[in-house]
């Protein structure tokens, strides 16, 4: 049997890897899916969806959920008549939450400890809408091997937010990711995203030809302390998706002036028009 994994060219890589991305943006819990996020400071509704939910004492994750047999909620599988928790994704066990066969949810939380519902919609305007996402051709060019160095643990770098008006948010950096393009040095802030390092980047092309929030970039480092950065793996922001999300923006550092012509562009409608306006 024939390993297509090793013997695929990069540029027939990344097709697989593009496929892959537009498969998933569609999932029903898929960027696309994503209809609405509402932070809850006290009790109220929540557009969408039936029920009444409201904080939980300080110290505890999740939501208060109070709804009837007649609404039609299951938390965990439980049709809820009364009152229900629904544990937030900082909990050891989170909770799912369904409200009917397209739309279902759960619970995330904030730095500060704020809990918010989000709900996905398997058959949302979006994912009717969506045709593709546009990405530039495979460009070796864009194919960087820098080095990663450690910094001490509590290292922190400020991000700001889409929603955040203008707020910044201090974010752990593991490390800092240097290498030199065409004569320039750079030194790039990285935050931990589960075992890989996310990297939150614009460039000259930001606002143009590509999204003008910017784009995301995952990489590991290697044991030898190189790290490889493979701009064709670029992605675009689930807040390209979904106006229901709230997205990191690039810090000054990894604000490049260059254009890097490599990886994902736009999100079309089937018309190829733009699916949200920027």
């Amino acid at each position: 049997m024939t390993d297509t994994a090793t013997t695929a060219t990069p540029a027939e890589q990344l097709a697989t890897f593009h496929s892959r991305r537009e498969l998933s943006v569609v999932q029903p819990k898929g960027s696309l899916a994503l209809v609405n996020t509402q932070w809850i400071d006290s009790e109220q509704t929540i557009w969408g969806v039936p029920g009444t939910w409201a904080p939980l004492p300080d110290g505890e994750s999740g939501l208060a959920l109070t709804a009837t047999a007649a609404d039609g909620i299951q938390v965990d599988g439980v049709l809820v008549d009364g009152e229900a928790v629904v544990r937030g994704k900082d909990s050891p066990t989170p909770s799912e939450i369904t409200f009917n066969d397209t739309t279902s949810g759960f619970v995330i939380a904030s730095e500060a400890g704020s809990y918010a519902l989000r709900v996905f919609d398997s058959n949302s305007e979006g994912i009717q809408e969506f045709g593709s996402i546009s990405a530039f051709d495979y460009n070796p060019d864009w194919v960087v091997t820098g080095t990663f160095t450690e910094l001490p643990d509590g290292t922190t770098v400020g991000f700001e937010h889409l929603k955040d008006d203008g707020k910044s948010r201090e974010l752990p950096v593991p490390g800092e990711i240097t290498f030199t393009k065409d004569g320039v040095d750079y030194n790039l802030a990285a935050f931990k995203a589960g075992r890989a390092l996310q990297l939150v980047f614009s460039d000259s092309t930001s606002g143009d030809s590509t999204y003008s929030v910017g784009r995301f970039l995952f990489v590991a480092p290697n044991a030898d302390g190189t790290i490889t950065l493979d701009f064709n793996r670029a992605i675009l922001p689930p807040c390209a998706f979904s106006y229901a999300f709230n997205c990191p923006m690039p810090p000054k550092q990894n604000r490049f002036s260059v254009s890097i012509e490599a990886g994902e562009k736009q999100v079309l409608k089937k018309d190829g028009s733009l699916l949200h306006e920027e």
